[in-house]
């Protein structure tokens, strides 16, 4: 038998949790990019006006 089982319980809770935070992490990269597509935007319309 091999000693690495993926019905570990502590092992798949484990998984969920870094794949809960590995989604926030890659929800707050996107929104940091927008914000500053939109502040960059709001610069740019104010140095051509």
């Amino acid at each position: 038998m091999s000693k690495k089982k993926n019905n570990n319980p502590k092992r798949a809770a484990y998984a969920a949790k870094q794949e809960q935070e590995g989604r926030n992490v890659v929800k707050w990269i996107i929104g940091v990019l927008v914000a500053l597509g939109v502040i960059f935007m709001c610069w740019t319309f104010m140095m051509m006006s």
